[in-house]
């Protein structure tokens, strides 16, 4: 048993933490789902001409930053 847990603590430092990719990548899921139910359920999203300017910079703030951590993690 203490072989184990020796050979997970020196897997484990090897392998770089990827929980910033793990919160990127949520958020922009969650993101995504947010958009997708207002799109559907909403016949005038986004309601104003300056909110499809604000919807896509988020949308682009937070691919980049999933695909930043992507890569800074791997």
């Amino acid at each position: 048993m203490i072989a184990l847990l020796q050979i997970a603590a020196e897997v484990a430092k090897e392998e770089p933490d990827k929980t910033p990719f793990y919160i990127a990548g949520g958020a922009l899921v969650a993101w995504a789902v947010v958009v997708s139910f207002l799109g559907i359920t909403r016949t005038d999203f986004p309601p104003s001409a300056t909110r499809p300017a604000a919807v896509l910079a988020l949308r682009v703030v937070l691919v980049l930053g999933a695909t930043s951590t992507a890569v800074i993690t791997a």
